[in-house]
């Protein structure tokens, strides 16, 4: 049976206009700044007037490792708001922004699939409406001002040697990772090394991603720490005098996106920073802003449950002072097999001994997502080729940890084949049955939150960090980040640093290869492992085979 694809499924849409879409959550016509006829800014004085309501129930949509089966994180967050609102409930989705980085290099589009997406896709996987390009820009201001300032005499006495700001790129490309800038005589300023992130791991990303206003992004930026003194005492993006031009740049990328689910339900797509190398979750203005719009917001944490929903609960709910009502775990039979030793091109063979194998890296995420005090409930993606045994093995072992497993068909069905979860979902975050709590409080040192979630949601024995890190960690201490919370920035495909090392390992070690002080966005990141906050791209590129066709339309994207 040949099933459409999903740019296929997406042009058959019939959109409607996006001030129907605004009015379902009570956004009037003059609030919404049209891009187009699909996708639309909610505008600030709107957000502000909201503040005083009482706030939805908030659904995390989380996932296992991801494995090259495919896990359908997105899709199941789109499917299940679809859901909601066909059983009756009044439900919005918020998701992150594409980055051009994974869209050119292997990962493809970030719009949901099959009958449980985002539309407009093809926009939303490139240009948008801006905001990365806003991002970067504004990023790349306060470099070019640092260099200016050193140029023109250095009144702030900057060390050029400890410059810690790099610039971004929101693509991936290995070449400019390390690299040398001001070559080339006098007049283009002192050389020095220095190098390139992608734009989804910029602190100003991360900035915008957890601030609440513009004077909150405003002041955010000037705490950014971008270089030291010789006497090792810092210099902030205020000292520069780029925060204000900054938040010029910033200040339409600030507001939310709203665009539609392909069954019309309202759908704020903000941010986009990835949960590998930063904290992995859309903005919090667009997720406080759907509480206040809707009775049900879902919302998804990027990567595995062990990198995004962890940054979700210690990162974004401790800075906005958000708590999830229900976690919704999202497996595959497929992965299962993986996990359970089966090679890709064998997926298709009746398994069941192999996912009952491969579920121990489920039932680790089940355990620890409990551990933050919220009820757990799997989703299981449902594919054409998963038989009746194989599913009934995935519930089986959930039931065994305390949870439930409910066989989710979004993909095919739309929100006729996710109502039994969605029914569910609404159950328990009516119930109040959440006692959600982070996992370390902020009076711990830096090491020992390190420590806390390398131990207690990797299974880390130790973290292994040289004297010259922990001496960083409590020079930042004496200085008063050291209440901060920490972002982990490691590899998605295992607990381990190993990528290769899958399922639920036990007795490996966490190697801290570097860490870095994001005084504006509120948290230190640790650097682990071989993970890059600048990514290369594969062998063979989807690049390669992204064009347009004779009718002037994008094929390969998805």
């Amino acid at each position: 049976m040949s099933f459409k694809t999903d740019i296929e499924i997406a042009r058959e849409a019939s959109k409607r206009p996006i001030q129907e879409i605004g009015a379902k959550l009570g956004i009037p016509e003059a609030d919404l700044l049209p891009f187009g006829h699909d996708k639309a800014k909610v505008s600030a004085d709107f957000i502000a007037a909201q503040r005083g309501k009482k706030d939805g129930k908030l659904i995390l949509v989380t996932a296992i490792n991801p494995t090259p089966a495919g896990e359908g994180k997105t899709t199941t967050t789109v499917g299940l708001g679809d859901g909601l609102n066909a059983i009756g409930k009044k439900a919005a989705i918020c998701i992150r922004e594409a980055s051009l980085g994974p869209c050119f290099g292997m990962k493809g589009g970030a719009a949901g699939g099959g009958y449980a997406q985002v539309v407009p896709m093809e926009e939303m996987n490139l240009h948008f409406t801006g905001d990365f390009h806003a991002i970067t820009s504004a990023h790349n201001l306060l470099s070019a001002m640092i260099d200016n300032h050193i140029y023109w005499g250095n009144e702030l006495e900057i060390d050029e040697r400890r410059v810690t700001w790099k610039r971004v790129l929101d693509m991936n490309d290995r070449a400019l990772r390390d690299c040398v800038t001001s070559l080339g005589g006098v007049a283009n300023g002192f050389p020095r090394q220095t190098g390139f992130d992608i734009t989804v791991a910029s602190e100003v990303m991360a900035i915008l991603c957890l601030a609440m206003d513009l004077d909150d992004l405003q002041k955010r930026l000037g705490d950014i720490i971008v270089a030291y003194r010789r006497d090792r005492s810092p210099i902030y993006c205020r000292d520069i005098k780029a925060d204000g031009a900054m938040t010029v740049l910033l200040q339409q990328a600030m507001q939310p996106n709203l665009v539609q689910t392909l069954e019309n339900n309202p759908a704020f797509v903000h941010g986009g920073p990835f949960a590998n190398i930063a904290h992995g979750c859309n903005s919090v203005i667009a997720t406080t802003t759907a509480l206040k719009l809707a009775d049900y917001v879902v919302t998804e944490a990027g990567f595995g449950a062990d990198l995004g929903a962890e940054k979700f609960m210690n990162i974004k709910c401790r800075k906005a002072g958000l708590a999830p009502d229900c976690v919704v775990l999202v497996a595959t039979v497929r992965a299962m097999k993986m996990n359970g030793g089966v090679a890709k091109t064998d997926l298709a063979a009746e398994n069941v001994d192999a996912v009952n194998a491969g579920c121990a890296n489920l039932g680790r995420h089940i355990e620890n997502l409990k551990s933050f005090g919220v009820p757990v409930v799997v989703g299981i993606n449902h594919f054409s080729g998963d038989t009746d045994a194989e599913v009934e093995a995935v519930q089986t072992y959930v039931k065994k940890q305390g949870s439930e497993a409910i066989l989710c068909k979004h993909w095919a069905h739309g929100s006729e084949g996710v109502k039994e979860m969605a029914t569910r979902v609404a159950e328990i975050a009516d119930s109040g049955a959440s006692q959600f709590a982070p996992l370390y409080k902020d009076e711990l040192s830096l090491m020992e939150k390190i420590e806390t979630i390398a131990k207690r949601i990797y299974r880390a024995d130790e973290v292994l960090a040289d004297k010259k890190i922990r001496d960083q960690l409590r020079q930042w201490e004496e200085a008063g980040y050291g209440h901060l919370p920490v972002c982990m920035a490691k590899t998605q495909y295992s607990f381990s640093t190993d990528p290769n090392l899958r399922g639920a390992p036990v007795g490996h070690s966490l190697p801290v290869r570097e860490v870095r002080l994001s005084a504006g966005a509120g948290f230190v990141v640790v650097v682990c492992g071989e993970i890059m906050t600048m990514p290369g791209l594969p062998r063979v590129p989807s690049a390669e085979a992204i064009m347009l066709n004779e009718d002037g339309q994008i094929e390969g994207l998805f």
